[in-house]
């Protein structure tokens, strides 16, 4: 579709959804670009203390399962939208809300079991491993933040009865972002996971 045909809010929707993708689009190639440094790394050794048989944290798997509830949770409030369901969309945004904390905290747990196993970011208890896997965590972490304070912007917006089943575009464009930032901790995950089987 011809992005300068339709009203004047129909373009502006078009607009705010491809500036959307486009800012998505560049935190994939950011993504990407860590993910390859760590594979080359794996490959050249560059450094001695590389761990081949490196363990994640289990407080990662308890994020990855979090995060995938959030992303459901989000979906029903959307439907609940539609449905002009206005109750079940405070209840299902909250649970998100909620959802996207416990997120943040469980990582956050998973540093500590990290330092835990004598591995600390930087200094002499410092692994170039795990110094990667703080990299992409908590890179992934502040995106998560950016998707809650988005999340708070749609719940405010929603109790000032902004969003209604013809008119959800600020509901839709935060979905989006945090389905976004839910298969990126996917994807990461199981990258860093099964990762080790195949080095």
């Amino acid at each position: 579709m011809d992005l300068t045909e339709g009203t004047r809010d129909e373009k502006r929707a078009r607009s705010k959804k491809m500036m959307l993708w486009v800012g998505i689009g560049s935190l994939i190639m950011s993504f990407s670009g860590l993910v390859s440094a760590f594979i080359v790394s794996s490959k050249q050794r560059l450094n001695e203390d590389w761990l081949v048989d490196f363990q994640l944290p289990n407080a990662f798997m308890v994020s990855l399962i979090i995060i995938l509830f959030s992303s459901f949770t989000f979906i029903l409030a959307k439907q609940a939208l539609k449905q002009s369901k206005m109750q079940m969309v405070t209840v299902w945004l909250l649970v998100t809300l909620s959802l996207g904390i416990a997120f943040v905290y469980s990582q956050f747990v998973g540093f500590g079991e990290i330092i835990a196993m004598g591995y600390n970011f930087t200094g002499p208890t410092s692994n170039i491993t795990m110094s990667y896997i703080y990299i992409i965590a908590v890179l992934h972490i502040a995106h998560v933040i950016a998707g809650l304070i988005c999340l708070i912007v749609v719940i405010y917006n929603h109790f000032k009865q902004k969003y209604n089943a013809n008119n959800m575009l600020g509901f839709e464009l935060a979905a989006n972002f945090w389905h976004f930032v839910d298969v990126l901790w996917v994807v990461l995950f199981l990258f860093l996971y099964f990762f080790r089987y195949i080095i």
